[in-house]
């Protein structure tokens, strides 16, 4: 048996928060995706949205894009190199997790 406090190390806390994971998983899907979007895809609100970003770019997870398209304010998202390594690493000790798992 594998020892369950190595795949657990490599659990993130960042992504303990089910938005935050839901984010980092839109955000893979995409090269860049802005802030309408991912509030309507994950059914947030602006506030509750901002602050998940946030918290995600604090720990350098998330690029951050913002322009005018026309003349309207437009802030897209993209995942940074160290947020997919971090996402991906944390979505592989989750299958490792799993897979300890009887059922």
């Amino acid at each position: 048996m594998t020892d369950l406090r190595s795949i657990l190390a490599n659990l993130d806390k960042a992504f303990n928060n089910r938005i935050r994971l839901a984010i980092m998983t839109a955000l893979s899907q995409n090269d860049w995706t802005d802030f309408n979007a991912l509030k309507i895809a994950l059914d947030l609100t602006d506030g509750n949205l901002a602050s998940h970003i946030a918290a995600l770019e604090e720990c350098d997870y998330v690029k951050v894009k913002k322009r005018f398209i026309g003349k309207k304010p437009n802030t897209s998202y993209s995942l940074s190199e160290r947020g997919k390594r971090a996402y991906f690493v944390h979505l592989n000790a989750l299958k490792e997790l799993m897979s300890q798992t009887k059922m």
